[in-house]
C-alpha cells in the first residue's frame, strides 16, 4: 500500500485532542460547580438562606461574582450542580439502549444515573435534603428538576407509542406515561428513604426492588400488543382465568401517606380514577 493511501488513517487522530481538551473543560466546569455549591450550602447551614449572599457564596468559593453567574443563575440553583449533567448522561442512557431491551428497563436504566449522583455523595446529599426540607424557595428549586426526569422519561416511553393511536383495546400511550410517572416516583420513594436514613442502606438493592414492582405492574401491558376485545372472545380455557376474569378490575389500598393502586390492563379508566378517589378518602 502506498504511503498516499496511509496519509487519511495518519490524520484521523488528529480529533483526539480536541475531544480530550472538552472532557477536561467538562471536567473542570463540574468541579467549580461543586465547590460553588459546597460554599454555598456551608453558608446557608451557618447564616441561613435569606441571609446569605451571591457574593459572599463566591468568596467563600475563592472566585469573582462574574464566575458564579458563569455557572449558576441564582443561589438557590448553586446547591443542585450536577442536575443538568446527570440529565445528560439519563438521556444518552435512553439512547444508547439496545433495540431489544423493554423501554421501561431502558428508562429504570436511566433514572439510576440519578441515584449515582446522590449516593456518590452521601453526606453532601444528606445536608442539601435537610435544607430543601427548611427553604421553601429551594424545595421548589427541587420539584423543578425532578420534573425535568419525568418529562425526558415520558418523552422517551411515549415515543414507542403513538399518542394519537389511543383508542379502545390500545391503552400503550396512556400505560406508558403513568409508568414514566411510576419509575420517577420510585426512584423518589426509594431516595427520600435513604436520606432520611442518614445515606445509609444499600440504595442500589432498594431501587431495584422498587423497579420491580413498577415493571410486574404496568410492564407486561406497554407493547404487548393486545387486540381489542371481541364479543365472539373464547370462554376460558382454564380455572385460573377464570379467577383472573372474576377478580376485581382495580385495587387500591393505603401505606402511611402512599396510595398504591393495581389494575388490569383492560379496567376503565373511570373506575380506575374512582377507585384511588375512594382510597384517597379513607387513607
Amino acid at each position: 500500500m502506498s504511503k498516499a493511501a496511509k496519509s487519511p488513517r495518519a490524520t484521523s487522530p488528529s480529533d483526539a485532542p480536541e475531544s480530550a481538551a472538552g472532557t477536561r473543560a467538562a471536567a473542570q466546569r463540574l468541579k467549580m460547580r461543586r465547590e460553588l455549591a459546597t460554599a454555598a450550602m456551608e453558608l446557608f447551614a451557618t447564616k441561613g438562606y435569606e441571609a446569605t449572599t451571591v457574593d459572599e457564596i463566591a468568596a467563600t468559593a475563592g472566585v469573582a461574582r462574574r464566575t458564579f453567574f458563569r455557572h449558576f443563575r441564582s443561589k438557590e440553583e448553586a446547591i443542585f450542580p450536577d442536575h443538568d449533567d446527570t440529565l445528560v448522561r439519563a438521556e444518552a442512557v435512553l439512547n444508547a439502549a439496545p433495540p431489544h431491551e423493554h423501554p421501561l428497563d431502558t428508562v429504570c436504566r436511566g433514572i439510576k444515573e440519578v441515584m449515582k449522583m446522590y449516593a456518590g455523595s452521601p453526606a453532601v446529599s444528606v445536608e442539601r435534603y435537610r435544607l430543601t426540607r427548611e427553604v421553601p424557595t429551594l424545595r421548589e428549586r427541587e420539584i423543578a428538576s425532578v420534573a425535568r426526569y419525568e418529562r425526558l422519561f415520558t418523552r422517551y416511553l411515549l415515543g414507542h407509542f403513538d399518542e394519537r393511536d389511543h383508542h379502545d383495546g390500545n391503552d400503550d400511550p396512556l400505560l406508558a406515561e403513568v409508568a414514566a410517572s411510576a419509575v420517577v416516583t420510585a426512584h423518589n420513594h426509594v431516595l427520600r428513604r435513604w436520606l432520611r436514613a442518614g445515606g445509609r442502606g444499600d440504595v442500589e438493592a432498594q431501587l431495584d426492588h422498587a423497579f420491580a414492582i413498577v415493571r410486574e405492574t404496568f410492564g407486561s401491558g406497554i407493547g404487548a400488543g393486545r387486540p381489542a376485545p371481541s364479543a365472539a372472545s373464547p370462554a376460558p380455557s382454564s380455572a385460573s382465568e377464570t379467577r383472573e376474569e372474576s377478580a376485581p378490575a382495580v385495587r387500591a389500598s393505603t401505606t402511611g401517606d402512599v396510595v398504591v393502586a393495581v389494575a388490569r390492563t383492560d379496567a376503565p379508566l373511570d373506575e380506575v380514577m374512582r377507585t384511588i378517589q375512594k382510597a384517597l378518602g379513607t387513607a
